[in-house]
Formats: structure tokens, C-alpha cells, sequence
């Protein structure tokens, strides 16, 4: 079978590789997946860098030579022990190593099946909405009838989570740049601010919950827009590529939790818990229409690294997906 491989760190026209490797065999208790699509994370270009990444994917040489990991395809085999999937059946869901023709993956873990009103590309960008879904339900507590300002809401991530405050019955702000402001409304943002043209921080509505994904203000400047006693969330670095001001909000972000020990406004990151239930959850939004994937951009296998490449940029609309025939 066909996959993506890099063995070293570097720019991905340099590192990524589409190689011959073996197919691989489930055992009694994995399904064979027949790999439709991929989408990217906005880590994946930083990943394929190396940089302070080393810490987590190898610091000589990538541990994981095979990238991707949110996809979606069809179930080929299954092994003995199987009884939730049968082959045929369409799934998503989240693995290392997912840039290839086949996967093995334990049905017990983090692959539901697909929803039936999207397509293969669609699916496999769902899984980016589990921090979404996470920050704003279970960090952010978020409730209906809170006014919820979304920061970076034209992201991979920024799409899903306006969507899923409006399911949850907030008042959503979406924060993004011009070219972006008529998507944001699309998702159902209630307001939408151009960051080119005013200053969000400086405007006098307050909010309950602040979802940041870019991290690029103050704590000064997005305390004063948050209502007393209410929660910042750090939802990440950026929502649609790893580039040159990372580090720089890396630090920032660090800033930010120490100050906020000394104020009640509460300033919080996360871990996200890859999980089938809350996939489950996120099927479920996807086939009752709550929430639709912001797919913008496709490429073929053979392209990888060029969507490498762009996603390296930072300023990705919506999700970007490759297919792989």
C-alpha cells in the first residue's frame, strides 16, 4: 500500500515521502480501515519541523514516521472479536500514522461511525471540533443565554466551536479577518468582528466566556472585556497553522496563568481527552444539522506536502482534507 513518510525533521517538500510500505493485518481485536480521507490539525506543520515538538515527537528523529491522525474511510476487515463494526461500514475517527491507503484501529477506542449527510472529506475534519467541544463545555461552561466572544473564529477549530456555542444556546462573537467575515456568519455567529479594521478588546460589550485560539492580546486587554467572575479560555496557540509568532504566544499564554491566579476572572487551558463518546457526541451535532464542517480546501495524496505547506501559513479558512483514492 501507499503512504506518507518522514524519517527527519524539516520543511515538508524536503521530509514527506509517498513510499510502498506493507499493508498491515488487524488482529482479533482492530478493524482494517480503508483510509478515505485525512484532515490536518494545526500542529501537523510544527510537527513536521521539529522545533520545541522535539520534546513530544522525538528529538533526534520523528518517532511516528507516518503523519495525520483525524480520518475517515470504510471498514475493509475485522478481526474475530469484533461485533460493533462489520466490513462496509463507513467510520471516522482519530490514529496516528492516518496518511495511509490502510489502518488498523481498536473499534473500543476513538472511531464511531460516520454520519450519513457528509462526505468522506467532511468526516474526517470532525474530530478537530473534540477541543472545541471540550474547551467550551467542560472549560468554559459554557450555558444558554451566555455572550461568548470566539477569537480566531474562521480557524479549523473557530468554525466548529461557533457552531457548538450556538448549540448550546450562547451568543456568539466571531473575531477574523475580512476575507473571512461572511464564512463566520455562515456557521451562525451572531456578531462578527473584523480584527483589521476595530479593536475587540477595546469595545464596551462584556462577555462571559472568552474562546481564545490565537492568543495574540494581552491579559490586560482580555480581562477588560470579560464580565467579573467570568472565564478565558486558552484554547491553543492557533487555530489554522503552527508559524513563526508561536513560540512567542507560547510564552504568552504561560504569562497569562500566572497573573490570573491573583484575579477572579478565571484564565484556563486544557488537555483534549480523545474520546468515542464525545466523537459520538459530534456525529450526532453533524446529522442534526448543528454542525456543519468547514471544509475549504482538498488535495490528493500525491500533494501532501504542499498542503503541508499551506497549512505552515497560519491563515487557513476552515479545514483543509486530502483524499486519498
Amino acid at each position: 500500500m501507499k503512504a506518507i513518510r518522514y524519517c527527519e525533521y524539516g520543511s515538508p517538500d524536503e521530509v514527506l515521502k509517498l513510499e510502498q510500505v506493507e499493508k498491515p493485518v488487524p488482529n482479533d481485536n482492530q478493524v482494517l480501515v480503508r483510509v478515505r480521507a485525512v484532515s490536518l490539525r494545526f500542529f501537523d506543520g510544527g510537527m513536521l519541523r521539529g522545533g520545541v515538538g522535539r520534546l513530544v515527537f522525538g528529538l533526534r528523529k520523528p518517532k511516528n514516521t507516518c503523519p495525520g491522525s483525524d480520518y475517515s474511510g470504510t471498514v475493509e476487515a475485522i478481526g474475530k472479536n469484533v461485533t460493533e463494526f462489520k466490513p462496509g461500514d463507513e467510520v471516522f475517527g482519530v490514529k496516528a500514522g492516518a496518511l495511509a491507503q490502510y489502518i488498523c484501529v481498536n473499534p473500543s477506542r476513538a472511531v464511531v461511525s460516520k454520519p450519513g449527510n457528509v462526505n468522506f472529506e467532511q468526516a474526517a475534519t470532525i474530530p478537530t471540533a473534540l477541543v472545541a467541544l471540550q474547551g467550551l463545555r467542560d472549560t468554559g461552561r459554557v450555558k444558554a443565554g451566555q455572550k461568548i466572544l470566539i477569537n480566531g473564529a474562521s480557524g479549523g477549530v473557530g468554525t466548529f466551536a461557533v457552531q457548538i456555542a450556538k448549540a448550546f444556546g450562547a451568543e456568539v462573537t466571531g473575531v477574523c479577518s475580512t476575507r473571512n467575515l461572511d464564512m463566520v456568519r455562515s456557521m451562525g455567529a451572531d456578531h462578527v468582528i473584523d480584527y483589521t479594521k476595530e479593536d475587540f478588546t477595546k469595545g464596551d460589550e462584556r462577555y462571559d466566556v472568552i474562546y481564545d485560539l490565537v492568543s495574540n492580546r494581552s491579559f490586560a486587554e482580555r480581562r477588560r472585556i470579560l464580565k467579573p467572575g467570568g472565564i478565558c479560555v486558552l484554547a491553543g496557540i492557533g487555530g489554522s497553522g503552527m508559524h513563526e509568532e508561536t513560540l512567542s504566544r507560547v510564552i504568552g499564554q504561560f504569562t497569562t496563568y500566572l497573573r490570573s491566579r491573583f484575579v477572579k476572572e478565571k484564565f484556563v487551558g486544557f488537555g483534549v481527552d480523545i474520546n468515542k463518546k464525545d466523537l459520538g457526541i459530534l456525529r450526532d451535532l453533524t446529522e442534526s444539522g448543528k454542525m456543519v464542517p468547514a471544509l475549504t480546501k482538498t488535495y490528493p495524496l500525491t500533494e501532501t506536502a504542499a498542503a503541508y505547506k499551506y497549512l505552515e501559513t497560519g491563515h487557513v479558512q476552515g479545514k483543509i482534507a486530502i483524499t486519498i483514492d
